[in-house]
C-alpha cells in the first residue's frame, strides 16, 4: 500500500470516529403553550419570554404559543369574551394544521389556560399530548374574582359583581369566559346545571368515558400550585381542591372529593400509577423563579420527553 492509500485511510478512520463521537442535535418533543386571561400568545413581557427560556434551556425545540384570533389584541379580548368551547375547538384545528406537531407534543398552560389544554386534551386527543403542565390552573374553578389581568380596575370590579350575582344566566355562560369556571360551593346544583364548561369538562352531569380515556392517555399530569397566590380564591383548586360543598371556608383536598373517590375522570387511577404530579412553588399567581421551573418542570417532563 503507498503512502497516499495509507494516509487515505488513517483520515477515513479519523474522520468516521470524529463523527462517532460528535452527538447529533438533540430532537425534542415540541412545545404548546396557552396564556392565562389578560395575557396573549406573544408578550415580550410574559409568553414570548418564557419561549425564549424554553429554547434556552431546550437549543432548538419548536414552541407553539396558541393565538386565539386573527391578532394579538383580538387574542386578549377572545380570553375574556369567547367561550371556552369556542376556543378549544380553535386550538385544536391549529394543532391539527401544524406540521411540527403531528407526532405528538407537550403541553403548558399557564392559569386559565391550564384548564383550557387539559379540555382539549379531553376532547382533541389528536395529534397527542405527551406531558400536560397545568400552572396555576383552576381545575375546580374559581369564586372569587381579585385579579383581572391586565384590563382596567373599573372593569374588573363590574365583571366580579357580574360573577358574584349573575355567573349562571344563561348569557353571562354564553359571553363571559370567567362565568364558566364560576364554581359556587353554596349551591352546587345550579353549578352542576348551569356551568356550561367546567362542570361538563369535570364529568359533573354525566359521565364521558372518552373523556377520561383521552386524559389518562397522558404520560404524565404536571399541577403546579402558587403558595402565595392572591389571585386564585381558592388556591387548592391549582390542585383540583376546592371548598367543600355547603360553605366557601373549609377546604377540601383532591383525595376527599367525589370527583376523586368515584374516579370520574380517572385522577385516582392516574395518581395511583404516578401519573399525576403535585409541585408547589413560593410565590404569589404565575411568579416563579426560572431555575425552580426547569429544575422540576422542564427537565423530568420536557428535556426527557
Amino acid at each position: 500500500m503507498n503512502l497516499q492509500a495509507v494516509l487515505g485511510f488513517v483520515f477515513t478512520v479519523f474522520l468516521q470516529n470524529s463523527l462517532a463521537d460528535d452527538p447529533t442535535p438533540q430532537q425534542w418533543t415540541p412545545i404548546v403553550m396557552w396564556h392565562g386571561m389578560g395575557d396573549s400568545c406573544c408578550f415580550s413581557f410574559s409568553m414570548g419570554a418564557i419561549k425564549n427560556k424554553l429554547n434556552a434551556s431546550l437549543p432548538g425545540v419548536y414552541v407553539r404559543s396558541l393565538q386565539i384570533g386573527d391578532s394579538i389584541v383580538k387574542d386578549m379580548e377572545n380570553g375574556y369574551l369567547l367561550h371556552p368551547d369556542k376556543q378549544i375547538t380553535m386550538a385544536c384545528e391549529i394543532i391539527k394544521n401544524d406540521p411540527q406537531l403531528a407526532n405528538g407534543y407537550n403541553a403548558i398552560g399557564f392559569s386559565q389556560g391550564g384548564q383550557f389544554l387539559r379540555g382539549l386534551v379531553q376532547r382533541c386527543p389528536s395529534p397527542p399530548i405527551k406531558n400536560l403542565i397545568s400552572v396555576g390552573g383552576q381545575h375546580q374553578g374559581v369564586y372569587g374574582l381579585p385579579n383581572c389581568g391586565t384590563l382596567s380596575g373599573t372593569f374588573c370590579d363590574e365583571l366580579r359583581k357580574l360573577l358574584n350575582h349573575a355567573a349562571y344566566v344563561e348569557w353571562v355562560q354564553r359571553t363571559v369566559v370567567q362565568a364558566t369556571y364560576w364554581h359556587d360551593p353554596l349551591n352546587e346544583t345550579e353549578y352542576k346545571q348551569s356551568s356550561t364548561f367546567l362542570a361538563d369538562i369535570n364529568n359533573e352531569k354525566e359521565i364521558n368515558s372518552t373523556y377520561v380515556t383521552n386524559l389518562q392517555s397522558l404520560d404524565n399530569f404536571v399541577l403546579v400550585k402558587f403558595e402565595g397566590d392572591t389571585v386564585v380564591q381558592p388556591v387548592e383548586t391549582e390542585w383540583f381542591g376546592f371548598y367543600t360543598p355547603g360553605q366557601s371556608q373549609e377546604i377540601q383536598t383532591l383525595e376527599n372529593s367525589d370527583l376523586y373517590k368515584d374516579d370520574r375522570l380517572g385522577l385516582k387511577a392516574m395518581n395511583e400509577s404516578n401519573k399525576l404530579k403535585f409541585l408547589s412553588t413560593p410565590g404569589n399567581h404565575l411568579k416563579f423563579q426560572w431555575d425552580w421551573f426547569e429544575e422540576n418542570v422542564v427537565d423530568p417532563y420536557l428535556k426527557n420527553a
